[in-house]
């Protein structure tokens, strides 16, 4: 089904939109969910409260684009779950590593009081990730956004695991560069 007949269930509050999302989207958002909580159990719950989510966000967002939507729900829901079961001295996945590799070259937002610095931060990345050839931009979404594991990313493209490293590397020092170049202290 075209996401657009998916969205158009949502405002019609419809049940066949939670339906019809998670056979579309289902794999997509539990394999997020999964590469940042590292547990089927825990990953298939932040599916069922993508669902949710995106079902309350509709009637007063319409998105264009339903996986970036849905994507983005899910990252957030598994980042926050994340927090609350390593809290709880569970958890595990690739975000603890996905963070220390990014630690060098993006701020860290400790207060809400730099929300709107985060807001400039975010479409700072944004740019950059423009700026960079097709497949670094992936390899980084890959891991910086979907916390792919390695290994992962180099089958996908079919590159040796220091490939993807190197590339990775390159790429946050071209964003720390970015960043300082465009005034965000770091």
């Amino acid at each position: 089904m075209e996401d657009s007949r998916i969205v158009d269930l949502y405002w019609q509050r419809s049940a066949d939109a939670i339906t019809e999302t998670h056979a579309k989207y289902g794999n997509y958002c539990y394999a997020i969910a999964h590469n940042i909580l590292a547990n089927g159990q825990d990953a298939e719950e932040c599916v069922n409260d993508t669902w949710l989510g995106a079902w309350n966000a509709m009637p007063i967002h319409r998105p264009e684009r339903l996986a970036p939507f849905l994507g983005k729900i899910t990252r957030s829901l598994a980042c926050s779950r994340y927090q609350a079961l390593h809290a709880q001295k569970r958890g595990g996945g690739e975000l603890p590593l996905v963070l220390e590799e990014l630690g060098d070259c993006v701020p860290a937002a400790p207060s809400a009081a730099q929300a709107a610095e985060d807001r400039e931060l975010e479409r700072a990345v944004d740019r950059f990730l423009h700026t960079l050839p097709e497949q670094a931009c992936n390899l980084f979404l890959r891991r910086y956004w979907f916390a792919e594991p390695l290994a992962d990313i180099a089958a996908r493209y079919h590159l040796k695991p220091n490939t993807v490293k190197t590339s990775l590397f390159r790429s946050r020092e071209k964003l720390r560069r970015y960043l300082e170049k465009e005034g965000i202290v770091l």
